[in-house]
């Protein structure tokens, strides 16, 4: 029989590993997971969303970040990497060159591959919804022209629109609207 000692993390010694090492690590409840590397494909949609949001965005309090910034889940105690994040808060009004970690998002966005779309649709769906400032999760495919938002609702609750084909995505959380087109420009069949 094998048998293996599994060590648990603080939130602290997670912090300081990842200060120091070029990899990139999520952290859950102690638990620290290696992130795999991306596909041209899935380069090119972050990169034509963090572009149309950056230009709409510009001139506002609202900052748009990509791949090396952590979101912290306070209730999950956790820290995931987005693929992008917008944040209007206060915080990010302060950004000092320590700064590292957001956790006042409104708006993230993940481009789903083989390897983390199981993780996006249940594991940071369920964490992100516990974010008070969150008001959109987008999940984006790279295989097929659909993007599926998970919106919180005014009142309570959440709602799930799914876009695709040759649709016009809304993104209310910035009151930005794009052309499945845009999102998907450059993209190889």
């Amino acid at each position: 029989m094998l048998s293996r000692k599994h060590e648990i993390l603080s939130e602290e010694e997670y912090l300081r590993m990842e200060l120091d090492n070029p990899a990139r690590h999520e952290y859950v409840a102690g638990e620290v997971f290696a992130m795999t590397g991306t596909t041209l494909r899935h380069n090119i949609i972050a990169g034509n969303l963090f572009a149309a949001l950056r230009a709409h965005l510009r001139a506002t309090p609202c900052r748009v970040f990509m791949a090396d910034v952590r979101v912290r889940v306070e209730k999950a105690n956790a820290h995931y990497y987005a693929d992008i994040l917008v944040s209007c808060g206060p915080g990010v009004q302060k950004i000092d060159l320590q700064t590292r970690a957001v956790d006042d998002p409104s708006l993230i966005i993940e481009v789903l591959s083989t390897h983390t779309e199981a993780t996006d649709r249940r594991e940071k769906l369920l964490a992100y919804r516990t974010l008070p400032s969150l008001k959109e999760y987008v999940l984006v495919s790279q295989n097929e022209a659909r993007v599926e938002i998970h919106r919180r609702l005014p009142e309570s609750g959440w709602e799930n629109i799914e876009y695709s084909g040759p649709e016009v995505v809304e993104f209310a959380s910035v009151d930005l609207r794009l052309d499945m087109r845009e999102i998907y420009e450059g993209r190889t069949h």
